[in-house]
């Protein structure tokens, strides 16, 4: 993916400055470049890989363990055993006295029955799929902020667009009063009025450019590009117009894809699985233990490699039986208690992803109808500027309604764009609460 958002950007350069390169993108294109190459995606991966290897080490606690010894002490003064005896006091002596003991042992040890492991192994698997849950959630909720991002683009873009327009007809307006004026056929009022408007809309294009440099440093931040690359996007929310959905608002939402659900899923069979490792507490365990051993004693020089060394060998089976810890109790109690607050929390979380989800169906409904009003709005705006200007030319019309006309377009148009921005975040935040998997199949 690296490879091929280099090749983009080389092939969609259009800008003859070298140090700077220009990106054209839609939507999924955007999306594509952001899951490949948004730091946070790498994170969840990378935590998926840790499970992993911890899914190993569980199982391998079940292979042979050996270990390897050496040991080599000297004997200063030898124990001395005294034993009261009827004929006396008898004195042993526990070794010899000035000598050196030489030993070296290897030791296998396995468990044969250990209940504790046999549950950690099930317990990582699950921990693997809850990872997995958690990088699926980041990919989705990276879509979602990078969709409402692309749009939040879209709406400073087309902002300025109408601004820039706006600017564009009343300099036009201005530059004609302002000939007018110098013939004497206006007054100095209509001309400060023209020059008003024109002042306002540049103010105003001003601040729609800056809304969108920021709105495209934020879509590039999501996307991982760098700051030198100029994102040029061929696109506008109009093209979305035909596309806008009426929702269902009957019936419940499917909220099986949701992350956050399927996280609580998994949380609670990992409680579980956690519950029975602790009951594991109250089990016995069996090892098998073997060792063999060489060993020299009593030797008086330090020629390690010159003893006489024997050899013996031994193996044992141990069971381990637990009575009583208290802390076990303890534990047991705990976990019941996290799996019992979970449930709640899961309801809560039911009801309150259910109310978002009919508020953003709603919303839709609302603004599908607003969206047709809006369109309505502008055209009969258009229709009220040609209407006043030529009113104006003619001499039946005033400056005021000129530049009120003026302003009434670009408000339809501004209200316009807002409505289907507001369509499309609805959707967007509908779609991830319902898990949508769109870009992720691609």
């Amino acid at each position: 993916m690296t490879m091929l958002l280099a090749f983009a950007l080389n092939a969609d350069a259009q800008n003859t400055d070298s140090d700077e390169a220009v990106l054209s993108i839609d939507l999924p294109r955007a999306i594509e470049i952001a899951l490949a190459e948004n730091p946070t995606i790498r994170v969840a991966d990378k935590d998926v890989e840790l499970k992993r290897i911890a899914d190993r080490e569980a199982w391998q606690s079940l292979l042979p363990e050996v270990t390897a010894t050496a040991n080599l002490s000297h004997t200063l003064l030898a124990a001395e055993m005294k034993l009261n005896t009827p004929a006396g006091v008898q004195k042993f002596k526990m070794g010899r006295d000035d000598t050196n003991t030489a030993a070296g042992s290897i030791t296998m040890t396995m468990p044969l029955f250990a209940p504790a492991v046999y549950q950690n192994m099930k317990l990582t698997k699950d921990d693997i799929l809850l990872a997995q849950e958690k990088a699926r959630g980041s990919r989705l909720d990276l879509i979602k902020e990078v969709t409402k991002a692309y749009y939040q683009t879209l709406l400073a873009q087309d902002s300025y667009k109408v601004m820039k327009e706006s600017y564009d007809i009343s300099k036009e307006n201005y530059d004609v009063v302002s000939k007018k004026f110098e013939q004497g056929r206006v007054s100095e009022y209509d001309l400060i009025s023209a020059e008003v408007q024109m002042r306002n809309m540049n103010s105003s294009m001003v601040s729609a450019q800056t809304g969108l440099t920021l709105a495209a440093l934020q879509l590039k931040v999501l996307m991982g590009v760098t700051a030198d690359v100029t994102i040029n996007i061929e696109d506008d929310l109009e093209n979305y117009q035909n596309s806008l959905i009426l929702p269902s608002l009957d019936g419940n939402d499917d909220l099986s894809a949701n992350t956050t659900m399927r996280q609580f899923d998994l949380n609670r069979s990992l409680l579980e699985r956690t519950l029975k490792l602790k009951r594991t507490n109250f089990m016995p365990t069996v090892a098998f233990q073997m060792t063999g051993q060489y060993q020299s004693l009593y030797n008086t020089d330090w020629n390690v490699f010159g003893y006489e060394y024997a050899p013996s060998a031994s193996f044992a089976i141990s069971i381990n039986i637990p009575i009583f810890k208290a802390s076990n109790w303890s534990g047991l109690k705990k976990t019941k208690l996290q799996l019992a607050q979970l449930e709640d929390s899961r309801d809560n979380t039911v009801r309150q992803l259910g109310m978002a989800t009919r508020s953003y169906r709603s919303n839709m409904a609302s603004t599908i109808a607003q969206v047709h009003s809006n369109h309505e709005a502008v055209l009969k705006a258009n229709k009220a500027v040609t209407i006043s200007q030529k009113r104006y030319d003619v001499g039946r019309g005033t400056i005021l309604e000129v530049n009120q006309s003026q302003v009434q377009l670009t408000q339809s148009k501004l209200t316009y764009n807002q409505s289907i921005y507001d369509y499309l975040i609805n959707k967007a935040d509908l779609d991830y609460t319902l898990g949508n998997e769109t870009y992720l199949k691609k």
